[in-house]
């Protein structure tokens, strides 16, 4: 089961987001899986459960958004979603075509959670945030 080690480089990486922005904790990880990546949603949830103790990540909730396969025609230059045991041209059929999306396991976003002071109420969703939106921004685990 490979996804426990992509869940032990993940919390890696976000434990290092944490250390720079210097947070204790992390509340929500939010990744983006694609079709392609090889990596099974259900197994990397059961394998951040068991890779998440002890760390910074202990009691974070993690989201996984799933991506389709996206393909960019070489014949005629048009790009579209397609399924991952098809990689056509939706619109001239050719087999020559490149991947463009649905392969990556990439960080989307972290949440920090503020240390909890006596006393002191804070709103919900309190701390800083790490929001890492656009692929040359986000890290690949």
């Amino acid at each position: 089961m490979h996804e426990l080690s992509v869940c032990w480089a993940l919390i890696s990486e976000v434990e290092r987001l944490a250390q720079e922005a210097g947070e204790d904790s992390i509340a929500h990880i939010a990744i983006r899986v694609g079709e392609l990546s090889g990596t099974d949603p259900g197994l990397l949830l059961r394998a951040f459960e068991v890779a998440r103790s002890g760390t910074k990540a202990e009691h974070a909730h993690l989201t996984i958004a799933r991506c389709d396969p996206r393909v960019k025609c070489t014949e005629c230059g048009l790009e579209n979603v397609t399924r991952p045991n098809r990689l056509l041209c939706a619109f001239c059929g050719s087999f020559r075509v490149k991947v463009i999306g649905g392969d990556e396991l990439s960080i989307a976003a972290v949440e920090f959670s503020a240390p909890d002071v006596p006393g002191i109420s804070d709103p919900p969703v309190a701390g800083g945030s790490a929001n890492l939106n656009t692929e040359e921004e986000a890290p690949h685990v």
